[in-house]
């Protein structure tokens, strides 16, 4: 049910309380609407004798829905509150313009704060032993197929890595002294 094709969606709403995709040509529950309105279709829900524009009642009961379908409310009591206390209001007006701007301003926000965190693992620990298994790993690579990792220039030699470098550079020997022996055999 992906609809996202940048253009509006007109749903119809039935006397029998039924909703129907014209797109889709299908009946729908408000369920599907809740998940188009979280995959970003764009969508105009009509009464379908009138032709009036419901959309803002249909969307108002998918929040009552979800909030009252149990688990965590996300709109508090107060804030519902202060809402109600700004119907009739002389700033009422402004209010749906603030609300957009504030909702925008938090979804921007947390964009940043995702980025933030996923940067700042790089000092998880976890990471530290990701680094360490991928150098292993770097070591067991350039064995079997010498060239095939870079060294970095400035990186310190680490005495447990030049141990490792030994054993590496005996197999190393080895393996090409048993490559001699196979061309002889080759002859």
């Amino acid at each position: 049910m992906s609809e996202a094709s940048g253009e509006t969606v007109i749903i119809k709403k039935y006397a029998n309380r039924r909703l129907y995709n014209t797109k889709s040509s299908s009946y729908i529950t408000l369920d599907h609407l809740a998940k188009m309105t979280r995959e970003g279709v764009d969508f105009k829900v009509l009464d379908a004798k009138t032709g009036a524009d419901i959309t803002h009642s249909i969307l108002t009961q998918i929040i009552m829905d979800e909030e009252s379908a149990g688990g965590e409310q996300m709109l508090p009591v107060n804030f519902l509150r202060q809402l109600i206390g700004m119907y009739g209001n002389s700033m009422q007006g402004l209010v749906p313009h603030y609300l957009e701007a504030s909702m925008e301003n938090f979804r921007s926000n947390q964009a940043k704060l995702r980025e933030a965190f996923e940067a700042s693992l790089g000092a998880n620990p976890l990471a530290k032993l990701a680094q360490q298994n991928l150098a292993m790993f770097k070591a067991a690579a350039s064995a079997f197929v010498p060239g095939l990792v870079e060294e970095k220039p400035d990186t310190k030699p680490d005495p447990a890595a030049s141990d490792q470098n030994d054993e590496i550079a005996t197999l190393r020997a080895q393996m090409a002294e048993m490559q001699k022996q196979l061309d002889k055999l080759g002859k």
